[in-house]
């Protein structure tokens, strides 16, 4: 944006009439993006390289079974030795709190860094387009093919890459399910007919949709169909750092080769190269826009071109609207919203780490009967019925010792076997407690329920409840 002293309706003005110089490809044309090597680019692959994590990670075992698996049907979600039930779903609500604000602080620092670096529908058009590029030749040649009639030659070319567009995207909805069930068993069984017919649907979808948007639709996607692409743009400010052009440095632009030339025009020498090489065929000279996804290729071309003609790097950088302008800056630390921001991320990461660290291989609930609340026997003793519900988190069945305290003439009847607790389900067990009256002190006795297992490995796990005895009044 262009530095300038102006009351606030002149800058909506303003921005108005620059809005009016962008060009927001509307599909009319295929963009035909110009690869060029640089920091950035290689930057790009390395923040790409995460994705194989989703490809390969359902094929990585951790005793003897798949490390990380969301078994939906049996309702247990298993994250290398831990295993996680719909009753620790509570975890679920902090890590999409955790991303969410991560998401907002590393926006409102660094721009859309997520479109540009990690979002899968930009990392799989990059492979695609790479694919093109190998099999087509660089932009010019594609489009010259593109227009060219059908051939023996073109229809070979054509088949090629869209037989590995459709692998890619097969690739990908078999990854996806590999997730939710057993990875070498789906292999065993997918090609044979035998796996679910849920199965079958989310890989044809996910075929079907990645050949679609990473194929045909690429940046239409962003500009038309991406929700996080808007959300992500109204939060960049004056002080959020893009990658920007130095219009007082680059203008007016010229390609003067004389000395008197040269000192009468700026650094940019208008070569288009930053166009040439955007995804979503923008021109930063225009400006911060929507088309932008901050994935700093265009940085990389600037830099060439100034190397060539022998001018500093940074015409296209990294940099902030107060920076452009000449306008103070502050250091990242004494921002409040990064405090904010980083206070939330803190509370949120370390409720997740608190409840993954917590987590036990059983959990015990304690319900106490309230119709009635107490029974008096004919012995003389007050008895109060219990269910208790254990539940078993780990993947084999156990059995559960129950026993209580809390009074040294209680007697509790009903558990005088351990109760067999199934994995990953409630097991409940209706016991009764009793107390001679005499030595009933109070109304309403504090006491605690045990429940007690030894587990296949030997280790003996145990939890506890608190509850209360209840008696008459005296």
């Amino acid at each position: 944006m262009r530095k300038q002293e102006v009351s606030a309706p002149s800058v909506v003005d303003a921005l108005y009439r620059e809005a009016d110089d962008w060009h927001v490809n509307a599909g009319g044309e295929t963009i035909h993006a110009k690869r060029l090597s640089g920091p950035w680019r290689r930057f790009k692959w390395l923040m790409a390289s995460v994705w194989l994590i989703y490809f390969l990670g359902p094929y990585l075992r951790w005793n003897g079974q798949q490390a990380v698996l969301f078994d939906i049907p049996n309702r247990q979600y298993h994250l290398f030795s831990t295993t996680v039930l719909p009753q620790d779903f509570w975890m679920l609500s902090l890590l999409l709190l955790f991303f969410a604000i991560l998401l907002a602080v590393v926006t409102a620092l660094v721009g859309r860094a997520w479109c540009g670096f990690f979002c899968f529908q930009t990392v799989w058009t990059d492979v695609f387009t790479w694919i093109e590029e190998r099999l087509e030749g660089p932009p010019a040649a594609r489009r010259t093919l593109d227009k060219a009639p059908m051939t023996l030659d073109k229809l070979r070319i054509k088949a090629i890459k869209h037989g590995l567009w459709m692998l890619i995207g097969f690739l990908t909805g078999f990854s996806f399910v590999a997730w939710f069930t057993d990875a070498f068993v789906l292999w065993r069984t997918f090609f044979v007919g035998e796996a679910n017919g849920a199965a079958y649907a989310t890989v044809a979808l996910f075929t079907a949709g990645t050949y679609v948007l990473a194929g045909f639709l690429r940046e239409q996607t962003c500009f038309w169909l991406c929700p996080y692409a808007r959300i992500q743009g109204v939060m960049l400010d004056r002080t959020t750092v893009v990658p920007a052009y130095d219009e007082q440095r680059g203008e007016p632009r010229g390609r003067g080769r004389r000395v008197e030339e040269a000192k009468a025009v700026g650094d940019c020498v208008d070569c288009n190269q930053c166009v040439a090489v955007c995804p979503t065929g923008i021109d930063i000279r225009q400006g911060q826009q929507e088309g932008c996804i901050t994935c700093a290729l265009c940085i990389d071309a600037c830099n060439h071109v100034m190397d060539k003609v022998g001018r500093p790097r940074g015409l296209i950088r990294y940099a902030s609207l107060d920076e452009l302008e000449g306008r103070s800056t502050k250091p990242l630390l004494l921002r409040a919203r990064v405090w904010v921001y980083s206070g939330i991320l803190a509370l949120a990461l370390g409720g997740i780490l608190y409840g993954l660290t917590s987590l036990a291989p059983i959990e015990l609930k304690v319900l106490h009967e309230r119709a009635p609340l107490f029974v008096l026997q004919s012995d003389g003793s007050i008895q109060n019925a219990y269910t208790l519900k254990v539940l078993n988190k780990t993947p084999e069945p156990i059995a559960v010792t129950l026993s209580v305290s809390g009074h040294d003439r209680m007697t509790l009847v009903g558990a005088d076997m351990p109760i067999m607790a199934d994995p990953g389900n409630v097991t409940p067990a209706r016991l009764f407690v009793k107390i001679p009256r005499r030595d009933l002190a109070e109304v309403q006795q504090p006491i605690l329920f045990h429940a007690e297992t030894q587990l296949p490995s030997g280790q003996t796990i145990e939890t506890e409840r608190e509850s209360v005895f209840i008696g008459p009044n005296r």
